[in-house]
Order: C-alpha cells, then sequence, then structure tokens
C-alpha cells in the first residue's frame, strides 16, 4: 500500500471529467462530489476507471444537468437514484443521496433518498470507501476516519459492524474481497459480526455472490480472502465443499492439512500466471477455481487402511462433479463449469510420470484430454506440489520438465493441439460402403485410439486398420448374410 498524503498532492491527478462535472452541478445549484472507490484509489495512487458521484439532486434533476454533456447517458439505476453516462471514454454514475436496508428475507435493497453527504457516506460499507472529495472545492470529507483506516490497513464499517451487515449481508464477502485485493485485515468487531450473521449471506441471490467471488479471486490474494470466509463461516453458504477441506488430522499425521495445502496451491497457482502475450493472462479465474477445488473430492474419498495408511482413491472424479455442482449453483457460464470441473478431472493425470514413464501414445492422451486446458493444466500440477521435502518437490519439478520437453517435441512433429484420426467422416462412410449413423461415430473412435498409439498413418496404413476392424465388427458380418 503506498504512503498517504495530504489531497493537495492527488486531485492534480484527477481527470479532468471529474472537475467538468463538478462546475456542471455547481452552476446548476446542485451539491455533488465524488465518492466511495474512486477517493480511495487516489490515496493508493491509482485512478479509477469508473467514476462514482452521489448528489442532492434527483434523478430528474440530474438529467437536466448531464443532458446534451454526456456522450451517452442511461436510466436503468434511476428507481435506485442512478443515473449512468459516458463521458471522455469514462463510465460515470451519480446517485443521489439514499439510505438502503434490506428486509429479513429480502434479495433486493429497498432504496429511500436521503438529505445529506454524511448520512450517505454513514450508510456505505467501509470507512475506506466512506470518503467523499466535494466538488469542485475539492475538500476531502472524511468522517469515519477512512483515511486513517486505509493507512492502517484495517477495514471498519462507518457505523456498528451488525447494522452494516445487516443492511446488505453482501458487504461481509466484499470484506473477504478488500482482504484479497488491497491486503488490508479486518477489524475484531467486524470478524465478529461476520461470525455471528454468516447465515444472512443466504439471502443474496447467487448471481450477486458470484460476482463478488469473481472480484475475490481475481485480487492479488485471493488465499488470504478465501481464508477470512472459511474462518468467519461464510464460506460454509457459499463454497461449503472449501470448507469441509479442514479435515482433522490422524493423530500421527499421516496426511498433509488438505485446507491449508488448498490455499498454498491457490497462491502458487497465482504465481505461475503470465502476462497478456502468455498463454495464462493473469488474473485467470479459471486456473484459480481449479486451484482453490482441486482436492474437495478428498473429504468424501478419506479412508483410513488398515496400517495407518490414509487414502483418497478417486477424489479427483468425485472432486470433478462436486466442483460441477456448486459452480452451476453460484450461476457461472458453462464454460466456465466445464473448464474447471475438467481441471480437477485431471489434476492427478501427471503422477506416476517420473516413476514409470510414458509412451508416446500416453503423452498424445494427456495432451488431447486437456485440448485447449493445456497450459492451465500445466500451472495447476505444478502448483500442486507442496511438500517440503526438497528432494521430493526437486524430483517432480524434473518430471513436469521433462513431461513438457516430450509434448513440444511431439508437438513439432505431429501438431498435437488438434489430433484427429487419419480418415475423416465422409471417407469412413465411402470405405466401409455405410451411412451417417452410430458405426461412424465408432469406426471414428477406433482410429483416434490407433492414432493416439502409433501417431500419425499413411492413408493407406489407415485403410487396412479400418478395414480389419470392420471385419470384427457384428454390422459387418449382418451385411454378409
Amino acid at each position: 500500500m503506498s504512503r498517504l498524503s495530504d489531497t493537495s498532492s492527488f486531485t492534480a491527478s484527477l481527470p479532468p471529467v471529474v472537475l467538468e462535472v463538478g462546475e456542471l452541478f455547481n452552476a446548476a445549484g446542485h451539491d455533488l462530489s465524488l465518492v466511495g472507490g474512486p477517493v480511495r484509489d487516489l490515496f493508493l495512487g491509482r485512478v479509477s476507471p469508473d467514476l462514482d458521484f452521489t448528489t442532492d439532486a434527483d434523478p430528474d434533476q440530474t438529467v437536466a444537468v448531464i443532458k446534451g454533456w454526456a456522450d451517452a447517458y442511461w436510466e436503468i439505476g434511476r428507481a435506485f437514484g442512478t443515473i449512468g453516462l459516458r463521458r471522455m471514454g469514462y463510465q460515470i454514475e451519480i446517485t443521489t443521496y439514499r439510505a438502503e436496508a434490506y428486509d429479513p428475507g429480502s434479495r433486493n435493497p429497498t432504496v429511500a433518498f436521503g438529505t445529506s453527504l454524511e448520512d450517505d457516506l454513514l450508510r456505505r460499507d467501509f470507512t475506506i470507501n466512506a470518503m467523499a472529495l466535494r466538488l469542485p472545492s475539492l475538500e476531502l470529507v472524511d468522517p469515519f476516519g477512512g483515511v486513517r483506516d486505509l493507512h492502517g490497513g484495517f477495514l471498519r464499517t462507518p457505523g456498528t459492524p451488525s447494522s452494516s451487515f445487516s443492511d446488505d449481508p453482501l458487504r461481509m464477502m466484499r470484506a473477504a474481497r478488500f482482504v484479497s485485493q488491497l491486503g488490508v485485515s479486518v477489524a475484531p468487531e467486524v470478524s465478529e459480526a461476520m461470525t455471528d450473521m454468516a447465515g444472512r449471506i443466504s439471502i443474496i441471490s447467487a448471481e450477486r455472490v458470484r460476482d463478488e467471488l469473481v472480484k475475490l479471486l481475481r485480487g492479488r490474494a485471493p488465499d488470504a480472502g478465501m481464508d477470512l470466509m472459511v474462518a468467519t463461516g461464510l464460506a460454509d453458504h457459499v463454497l461449503p465443499e472449501v470448507a469441509a477441506l479442514r479435515l482433522e488430522t490422524d493423530e500421527h499425521h499421516r496426511h498433509k492439512d488438505v485446507y491449508q495445502h488448498s490455499l498454498t496451491v491457490l497462491r502458487q497457482a497465482c504465481e505461475l500466471e503470465t502476462g497478456e502475450d502468455g498463454p495464462v493472462p493473469g488474473p485467470d479465474v479459471v486456473l484459480r477455481l481449479a486451484a482453490l477445488l482441486h482436492d474437495i473430492g478428498k473429504p468424501a474419498t478419506r479412508k483410513f487402511e488398515p496400517g495407518g495408511a490414509v487414502t483418497f482413491r478417486h477424489h479427483d472424479t468425485v472432486g470433478a462433479k462436486l466442483a460441477a455442482k456448486r459452480l452451476r449453483a453460484l450461476r457461472f457460464d458453462n464454460d466456465t463449469v466445464k473448464a474447471v470441473a475438467r481441471l480437477v478431472e485431471l489434476h492427478m493425470r501427471f503422477y506416476g510420470y517420473g516413476e514409470a514413464g510414458w509412451s508416446d501414445s500416453a503423452v498424445r492422451r494427456y495432451v488431447s484430454d486437456a485440448g485447449p486446458l493445456l497450459e492451465r493444466l500445466h500451472r495447476l500440477t505444478r502448483s500442486d506440489v507442496t511438500t517440503r521435502n526438497r528432494r521430493k518437490a526437486e524430483r517432480l519439478a524434473f518430471a513436469y520438465d521433462d513431461l513438457e520437453a516430450r509434448i513440444s517435441a511431439l508437438a513439432e512433429q505431429e501438431e498435437l493441439a488438434s489430433i484427429r484420426p487419419d480418415l475423416d467422416g465422409e471417407q469412413i462412410m465411402a470405405l466401409l460402403g455405410i451411412s451417417p449413423g452410430p458405426v461412424v461415430g465408432r469406426a471414428y473412435r477406433f482410429l483416434l485410439e490407433e492414432r493416439m498409439e502409433h501417431g500419425p498413418l499413411s492413408h493407406a496404413e489407415a485403410e487396412t486398420m479400418l478395414r480389419s476392424w470392420w471385419r470384427e465388427q457384428p454390422e459387418s458380418k449382418e451385411s454378409t448374410q
């Protein structure tokens, strides 16, 4: 976190559009203040592309001021007192002073317009977001010590935490998100209220919970944000499978702490993401979800064997199903659900390579099964090594280096990323004299297996193999009777 200073050191970095809109409202006889995240970000040495303002003007009055000045405006949020607009490339929201609260069983806020800036700041989530910059005077309004808390790295609420979280239970997840994004810690009273009120998150729609979770995962320390969710009980309602990873270790400590291991894998996966031009640009939500969820099948598959050994057989396939079910419940899109579940399913595939070695056909299958997820799978598998045994870690790293080298070598020869049978569907039907149907699919899969096993075949070799296979099929024998 950058060192804080007085307002004169950062107001010069304000986008001109901020002062411009301030002058417009002032000329129209209305108060206007830059508020919330954009003010906080000024203290952190960054300018937000999205600018939030609050005003004593009602939505009709706001439209009257900005109409003709804004490049475009929209009124989707009018019911909440918000008018959105675009100007000079900036997304701007201007909201009438307000207060909002949730009824005990409601998923949506009820809105009442307020009458003062200070009252508006009181209803905001945290003190670091309850600061405002009056326009056009540039007076900093900080009635709840937001600068102090930002400097100290603490997350506090303007009023009592219980009142804040009762008004909007999603603020509890937002606290975990800010831990991830900003590196702050929650104040003890905030943590206590989150723990006492964790169950209130259940009234929030799955879509809003998902969006907040994604923001947390995209932060610079998602493991810390997730740890807060687990510690306070929020994860019991949002990601219970992660909370369940806190398995009791046996008295002889024959298996590692699965929960702490998963947080470490998440952190290490973040470190392996690439820049914008790389194969896995960070922050990559799919990779981070897979890292967090990769072992969620372990609680259901844990077994104590005779002699005290602990096993988790098939936890990868069980975990893949659990991950897909949970992500669907959180309303993630189908592509994300399938990608994360597939990575969880494949994350154990590499183990054993270092001891037994793989044939070229096994390497081809590894690449083919990963498909477009291969680069993420590389990073997930490497991140999954959290052993403190230096020799074991080095041995696994060397083995995976070798596997990646073999993949690269085979890719140059065979275009592994797009492995197909040596004959396509049309050629199969022409050669066998059959019509479209299930038999064509079986023949296609047979040729794909042969391609995996033996590498590229010539057209003549593929035809010979297909004819040999066809002679053993019941449909071939029926056609000759």
